[in-house]
């Protein structure tokens, strides 16, 4: 039987473990991710070569004759048995402890591929009963929900789109992931980060603001340091005055 927890108020210390990244091509999305401790990348970009990380590259393959001889879904599901199963039994050193889904978008692409393909259909809505709808649904929720039980952190990429108004002339800004799956990761994620540059040539100055967060979150309770040094480099990442207070007490403990 079950012995439930006692009655009490608890005071936990939030630290971020899930964030979305989103911001314009070379806008040092996947260089801000790899610098997080001991990553490993999802890749779709097809330049996992051109990465300091290493990485794994997903894709959908058929045989010679259209069928599927590699899913992207069990690629996915297979990796992330690895992550749950070899993954600990490595010495502390050698695990991943990030993992990086660069980019969002295109694994949304190749689930709804690998569906159709197994269905033999062009798209979704060719399958009756809106249950081609519903498999996708199934199998994305199933990957961010996996991702998210694994003692790790998890970054997830998606790139920029820009929207101007006719009437207005004005133009603002989005990650490129669909809106529909952009709030079931979103929703399960802790820090929502978007990186933009400014300059040209070799003078360009990469940024990195904070856009979305769970709730506030100290330095004092973020226990990986690399982590905190990269989150230190985000603007908005924590208030002036929590900023000052973590300044003033660094420059006591180096005297």
């Amino acid at each position: 039987m079950i012995q439930l927890p006692k009655v009490a108020t608890l005071k936990p210390k939030s630290q971020p473990h899930n964030f979305f990244i989103w911001g314009e091509t070379m806008s040092g999305k996947s260089y801000f991710s790899s610098y997080f401790p001991n990553p490993l990348v999802l890749n779709t970009d097809g330049n996992s070569e051109q990465g300091q990380a290493p990485s794994i590259q997903i894709r959908n393959i058929r045989d010679a004759n259209g069928k599927l001889q590699q899913s992207a879904i069990k690629q996915l599901d297979d990796i992330i048995t690895a992550l749950q199963v070899e993954n600990p039994k490595r010495p502390p050193k050698e695990q991943f402890q990030t993992i990086v889904i660069d980019v969002i978008d295109d694994i949304c692409v190749m689930i709804e591929q690998a569906i159709c393909i197994n269905e033999g259909v062009q798209a979704l809505s060719d399958i009756p009963w809106s249950k081609g709808y519903a498999m996708f649904n199934s199998a994305l929720q199933q990957f961010v929900m996996d991702l998210k039980a694994l003692p790790m952190n998890v970054i997830y990429i998606s790139r920029e789109i820009s929207i101007t108004d006719e009437k207005s002339n004005i133009t603002t800004y989005k990650q490129s992931l669909k809106d529909k799956y952009y709030n079931v990761i979103n929703g399960n994620c802790d820090l929502v980060i978007r990186t933009s540059k400014v300059g040209a040539g070799q003078n360009i100055h990469y940024m990195r603001e904070v856009k979305a967060a769970r709730t506030k979150y100290l330095p004092e309770n973020i226990t990986n340091k690399r982590v905190l040094d990269l989150l230190l480099t985000c603007q908005g990442m924590f208030s002036d005055e929590v900023l000052k207070q973590y300044k003033e007490s660094k420059k006591k403990e180096s005297k």
